[in-house]
């Protein structure tokens, strides 16, 4: 094929596969269809699951339920407010416990959470949990795994731009691991990890999402302070890191408390447009 001819192509594809998220307003590529990384995602949940020791505590179990019911009425709130509700029809909430002593959490497409035990007792109690929770939530709903997925794909032509490699013909091992580094499971680490664009729009939108649900956003500086602590000797700086710096991380949560708290207040979305159209 002719270098011109490709790049035609290329270029419709590129803009065809491009299209503005209704949670961030940002314009992002997208290549991989909800009907084919649903289901994968659906079954990665449960094979993973499958290996590690699920929680019999009943109070972690019935406090992460209970944060997740929450936060999933006011992500559904969002949606139709927006008059977008039916983008979550194919979403399928479930929320886990594992016990694991890494401090992490995780939510795969179409609503699939899973929490580690690790990470719990940083959190203290359900405002600390629906700080994680907002976060990792927000980070599906913005398809920022998604998004990871496309981009890596189109980079490393895997696939002849993106249809083999993201599992279209049926789920294999490079369609599996790419989902899992993309949405963070585990230990995942790798080129797909989310970049500091990603966390600060998870940041943003998860404050406003538990807002919504009736939680304080000021818990939410307050966790990160004491995952900073938790983390400090294997804290990176920040420009040899995808994710924020705490400090920044912070700051930014705290000039976002004046609108999430009237959010919080309100119980209505109103405020943070309000805010964004400005």
């Amino acid at each position: 094929m002719k270098i011109q001819t490709l790049a035609i192509i290329c270029t419709i594809f590129l803009i065809s596969s491009c299209a503005t998220n209704p949670v961030t307003g940002r314009s992002q590529l997208n290549t991989i269809p909800e009907e084919t990384l649903f289901p994968q995602s659906f079954a990665i949940y449960n094979e993973t699951l499958s290996k590690e020791k699920i929680s019999t505590n009943a109070h972690y179990n019935q406090q992460v339920k209970r944060v997740g019911k929450r936060i999933q009425a006011a992500v559904e709130k969002f949606f139709n407010d927006i008059n977008r509700l039916e983008a979550l029809k194919n979403y399928r909430w479930e929320y886990k416990v594992v016990e694991n002593k890494e401090l992490n959490a995780w939510c795969l497409p179409g609503g699939k959470v899973a929490f580690y035990t690790g990470i719990l007792p940083i959190c203290q109690d359900d405002q600390g949990i629906a700080v994680v929770m907002g976060h990792e939530i927000a980070h599906a709903i913005a398809n920022h795994g998604a998004e990871r997925m496309s981009q890596s794909g189109l980079i490393s032509g895997i696939g002849q731009l993106g249809g083999e490699a993201l599992g279209v013909s049926g789920m294999n091992s490079n369609t599996q691991n790419l989902i899992l580094q993309a949405y963070g499971v585990g230990s995942q680490v790798g080129i797909l990890s989310y970049s500091r664009k990603h966390e600060s729009e998870a940041d943003e939108m998860g404050l406003l999402f538990m807002a919504l649900a009736g939680y304080d956003p000021a818990a939410a500086p307050a966790f990160w302070k004491r995952m900073a602590a938790a983390n400090s000797s294997a804290s990176p700086p920040e420009f040899l890191s995808t994710h924020p710096h705490s400090s920044t991380r912070i700051a930014d949560l705290n000039a976002m408390l004046p609108i999430a708290e009237q959010v919080y207040i309100s119980k209505s979305i109103e405020p943070y447009f309000k805010a964004k159209s400005k």
